[in-house]
């Protein structure tokens, strides 16, 4: 799974030229960090996230979550699993309630490598974060809010 992820990194920078020197970073992790893919990696590790579009592509699911306080896409920590596709698409079932997702394609459709400051004892650390695409249903009696959020809901793009 590392030379898939590595592929499909080396696929986006290619499609994404202002994106590589993210993707060459993300890389560099793979490359370095045994554990980049465990929790505990203070030295940074991977999330895999999902941006959810509706059948129209007008609207797109977020999530106002607890501990930020913002709304994001849904998302998190890979846990151990190397496939963050997999990753994404656990995440947005258990933040959203939502069951039924369509995968728009399985390559990387964003990038991004962010701070996260100290918080509860937890060492600042950097995320790695992969997201991918997928397509949902956009009735609002699918969506159950998990404790991870406030709320979860369609915004207008």
């Amino acid at each position: 799974m590392r030379t898939h992820l590595k592929e499909l990194l080396s696929e986006y920078a290619l499609k994404y030229p202002d994106e590589k020197e993210k993707a060459v970073q993300t890389i560099n992790l793979i490359n370095n960090e045994k554990d980049c893919f465990e929790r505990e990696n203070w030295s940074g590790h991977f999330t895999g996230s999902a941006w959810i579009v509706d059948d129209t592509r007008s609207y797109v699911l977020m999530t106002h979550h607890y501990q930020l306080n913002m709304w994001l896409q849904l998302g998190g920590h890979a846990e151990g699993c190397l496939d963050l596709l997999a990753v994404a698409l656990n995440e947005a079932i258990e933040e959203s309630g939502i069951i039924n997702f369509k995968t728009l394609t399985p390559k990387i459709f964003d990038l991004d490598i962010h701070n996260i400051p100290i918080y509860n004892g937890i060492p600042a650390h950097r995320h790695y974060d992969v997201r991918f695409i997928f397509e949902a249903d956009s009735n609002p009696d699918l969506i159950k809010i998990s404790e991870e959020s406030h709320d979860v809901s369609w915004v207008h793009i």
